[in-house]
């Protein structure tokens, strides 16, 4: 997704719908706005990206990589121990 304010994001389908209506049906900037009810500034971002926005989020580790050394080793010693036998030794 392309932000361009606090509240608004362009999506996929409104990032092709701006390009479409400025390129091939050559409507000017300020009246792709008006149409799309939304600002002048964001129909501009729109048309500087030269691809569709996409949605990033920010990696985060896992709930597991703290304890995942010990988890390798309980499986390294008894392959078959069960989930909930781990989870209780490791202290979940």
């Amino acid at each position: 997704m392309i932000k361009v304010s606090r509240e608004e994001v362009i999506h996929v389908e409104d990032w092709a719908e701006i390009r479409w209506l400025h390129r091939a049906e050559q409507m000017p900037i300020r009246a792709t706005a008006r149409h799309l009810g939304i600002a002048k500034n964001s129909v501009m971002r729109a048309l500087a990206h030269g691809r569709p926005p996409k949605y990033e989020r920010p990696l985060q580790g896992s709930a597991v990589g703290a304890v995942e050394v010990q988890i390798c080793e309980f499986l390294r010693e008894t392959p078959t121990m069960p989930a909930t036998v781990i989870a209780e030794r490791i202290g979940w």
